[in-house]
């Protein structure tokens, strides 16, 4: 693992205003070490805003790590757009990180190989020298996630990363990351309960407008957890009713202004 021992972290913003919205006022968020923590809320929420803020690609937070050094150099993210670049072949894309950081030439052959087996652990053998249009929307995001995969970095953060693949697919791509990334410290943005309860240790909806944390209590079993578990589709129940809440809470808040109007 590239960048050492995954570190937790606290993510803390003060106040930030996007498009003449308040997102976040007094924010704070623990993220545990090693473990997946789950983000869901209703669309529009600041669930990416979060991980971009994390990410440092929005100014405005403070993140504290538990070792004192900066998550730069130690830090993956995989957007909700699969962001490959047309001109480069499925293999290139999916080095495009170590390309970039101009990785020895030493390390080429070794690199190259890590790559194709991973993407052919994501279903894509065969198809590395595609370029990008010449993949289906389901086939660009596993490219992604294996770009993301192949950067392994101690700290992971995932904007919906499954979103565009079939059930069985998901599920597979689920169970492979689960294992790559066991140990890691992973933010996982999804809009799926079932998919949060299979993958987090944590379960957080974010809610309201400044944002407020729910945490839903998740599975004490180790993941990937059984889609199938009584216990587990108990929870999914659970969940479906906070998420239903709070999507009830964001309409009505967004109402407001034209009700006072009435």
């Amino acid at each position: 693992m590239s960048g050492g021992r995954p570190p937790g972290f606290t993510v803390g913003v003060p106040r930030l205003v996007l498009g003449g919205r308040l997102l976040f006022e007094n924010f704070r968020l623990r993220i545990e070490a090693g473990r997946w923590t789950c983000v869901l809320g209703p669309s529009g929420v600041g669930k990416t805003t979060l991980l971009r803020l994390i990410a440092g690609l929005l100014p405005g937070a403070l993140v504290v790590t538990d070792d004192g050094r900066p998550l730069a150099g130690r830090l993956a993210l995989m957007a909700q757009q699969d962001l490959l670049l047309p001109w480069l072949s499925v293999l290139e894309n999916a080095l495009l990180g170590w390309r970039l950081r101009g990785e020895r030439r030493s390390r080429a052959a070794e690199l190259e190989g890590s790559a194709r087996e991973l993407l052919a652990r994501v279903g894509l053998a065969g198809r590395e020298d595609d370029l990008p249009q010449a993949l289906s929307g389901g086939m660009r995001q596993r490219v992604a996630l294996a770009r993301t995969l192949m950067e392994r970095r101690p700290v992971v953060l995932m904007d919906e990363p499954f979103s565009a693949l079939d059930a069985i697919t998901r599920h597979r791509l689920q169970d492979l990351a689960a294992r790559l990334l066991a140990g890691h410290t992973v933010v996982m943005v999804t809009h799926s309960p079932l998919e949060a309860l299979r993958l987090g240790h944590r379960i957080l909806v974010l809610r309201g407008r400044p944002v407020q944390v729910s945490e839903v209590s998740a599975p004490e079993s180790p993941i990937p957890r059984d889609p199938g578990d009584p216990a587990l589709l108990a929870r999914e129940a659970e969940l479906w009713r906070v998420l239903a809440a709070s999507a009830g809470a964001e309409e009505d808040e967004s109402c407001a202004p034209f009700s006072a109007r009435s």
